[in-house]
């Protein structure tokens, strides 16, 4: 008997087969919540129905302008009404979505620009000084489009022929979403940080896009009506699917320019604030607004955060001003956290020290992740799930990128042996929960970015009286972790720690730079090598 009876006369069709996005939810959204309010930015308001038209309409301007299929739209913006508008405007018209992170250098943003072939680049008036260096430095010439913020106006000047309201009044908002062709299409470009030569260049797909955002309605548990406020830059792995997640469960994205922590705390009293994301500095900011400046929020709050484990007296503090944080773990590669610390209720009651220690774990596998564990590079063996015995991390599944732009070579080695090879180390618990414990290339996550100690260490070495450096993560109650670095001067040389910071500045991006600096000698193995987990061991002094 025939073993394909299941695939006789049953065939793909457009009845039973449409490639997965993200972009179908703005656009159920629309049909069924047209009037609920979408975003909210200062004193404006836009409705699901105004949100899906003015995606159309940015489509269909892009796409007159000979923007098209796998064409690259960058953006410098901030987490403003554009931002969520071109995650769907821009793939809408099958380009690719470039963000850009508003913290880089000029000239990596230049490289970017070039790397990834923008042929139009948005941008906020308030990073025109960085963006105007940038596209000197860089070869392509994009479209260059000026958004000025009404609400909140910026002083920047204008850099481009176009403004952005100007750009969509081009368009048409009847304009009909053709793409993607196939759910493996690109959706969007982004950029890893903390490398010591150029970043890599992530790509996402269609479909991990939309499985992603499905994904995290299920972890965070979004209900219908969300309210979300945007304490976590969109830039970051597309704000981790949330731009599309929200639409989702037609949901309101609360736009927030800057984070500070008096505006965090009003916007949440005057939108009713269910759900919010970010870094463990974004908590400690929260917990430092003086208590003549608070009241008590009317509900549970649910806090998503990644990086460094938030720090015990953190997690308290948020537990008793009635926030719910959820640990999370994830990589550009795997479209932001994919890892989630599930929690259960028979460790709500336990003493803090292991209330902490448990909450500090990143957990076990999102729902749309395939595979998840702790494995020895070598042998591609899973190691024992012991909690101490140390491996990599490894993922695998339809979350996990394309792969990296132009870089095949990178590419293969990170899935080598049919797995995603973090780069983290961690160990493995009985009940199936990894905990990172190193990172195999020292990158030390500071307020939610990634800082490769071995580039602040080139910054160091450039400077005429340094002999030595080596640099490593300090716990920091605000950011999770800052660099600190150890310098050994050379013979006769003089440098104070304050000069080798302002040195740095001159070569790193602000948030890359030491907060401290320690005049010492270097520990050693008989080889040579700096043994850093010793230094590891002073900086926690």
């Amino acid at each position: 008997m025939s073993g394909k009876i299941y695939d006789r006369d049953l065939g793909k069709t457009p009845a039973n087969h449409v490639p997965l996005s993200p972009l179908s939810f703005l656009e159920r959204a629309a049909e069924i919540f047209p009037e609920r309010t979408a975003v909210v930015h200062g004193a404006l308001r836009r409705s699901y129905l105004a949100l899906h038209q003015r995606a159309r309409r940015l489509a269909s301007a892009l796409e007159s302008r000979g923007v098209g299929e796998g064409d690259t739209v960058a953006v410098m913006l901030a987490n403003t009404p554009p931002m969520i508008e071109c995650h769907y405007g821009v793939p809408m018209c099958g380009a690719v979505l470039n963000a850009l992170n508003t913290r880089l250098d000029a000239a990596t943003v230049a490289f970017i620009l070039d790397h990834g072939e923008a042929s139009v680049l948005i941008t906020d008036r308030e990073f025109a000084p960085v963006m105007k260096e940038a596209l000197a430095l860089a070869k392509v010439r994009p479209l260059v489009i000026d958004f000025d913020d009404l609400e909140f106006p910026q002083s920047g000047e204008r850099l481009g022929t176009l403004d952005y309201e100007a750009l969509l009044a081009e368009g048409s908002e009847d304009y009909m979403r053709r793409f993607p062709r196939d759910e493996w299409d690109a959706i969007a470009l982004n950029y890893t940080s903390g490398t010591t030569s150029n970043p890599k260049g992530v790509v996402y797909h269609h479909r991990g896009a939309h499985l992603l955002a499905t994904d995290n309605v299920l972890t965070c548990s979004l209900p219908n009506g969300a309210v979300y406020l945007w304490t976590l830059p969109m830039f970051h792995c597309n704000g981790w699917c949330f731009p599309w997640t929200i639409s989702a469960v037609a949901g309101t994205h609360v736009c927030l320019r800057q984070v500070r922590a008096q505006t965090i705390h009003d916007l949440i009293h005057e939108h009713g604030v269910t759900h919010l994301c970010g870094a463990p500095i974004v908590m400690s900011s929260i917990m430092s607004l003086p208590d003549a400046g608070k009241k008590p929020y009317p509900n549970v709050i649910n806090f998503m955060t990644a990086g460094a484990p938030p720090p015990e007296a953190v997690l308290a503090g948020m537990r008793e001003q009635g926030f719910n944080v959820t640990h999370l773990y994830g990589l550009t590669e795997v479209y932001g956290p994919a890892v989630v610390n599930v929690w259960k209720s028979e460790w709500d009651d336990l003493p803090l020290n292991e209330y902490a220690a448990l909450k500090a774990r990143q957990g076990v596998r999102y729902t749309m992740l395939e595979g998840l564990d702790v494995m020895d590079p070598d042998t591609m063996l899973p190691v024992a799930r012991d909690g101490k015995t140390m491996g990599e991390v490894m993922l695998r599944g339809n979350v996990v990128m394309k792969g990296y732009l132009k870089n095949k070579a990178a590419t293969e080695q990170a899935f080598a042996g049919g797995w995603f090879h973090s780069g983290d180390l961690g160990v493995i618990y009985p009940d199936g929960y990894i905990q990172l414990k190193d990172r195999s290339k020292d990158i030390i996550i500071s307020g939610g970015e990634n800082i490769s100690s071995i580039e602040v260490e080139d910054a160091l070495y450039k400077h005429p009286a340094v002999a030595n450096a080596a640099v490593v993560a300090k716990p920091d109650d605000k950011w999770g972790e800052t660099p600190c670095a150890f310098v050994e001067l050379k013979p006769g040389a003089q440098a104070s720690a304050e000069e080798l910071i302002e040195w740095c500045g001159q070569h790193l991006a602000r948030y890359k730079l030491p907060r401290h600096i320690v005049f010492s000698d270097l520990p050693r193995t008989s080889t040579g090598k700096i043994q850093k987990f010793k230094l590891r061991e002073r900086a926690k002094g």
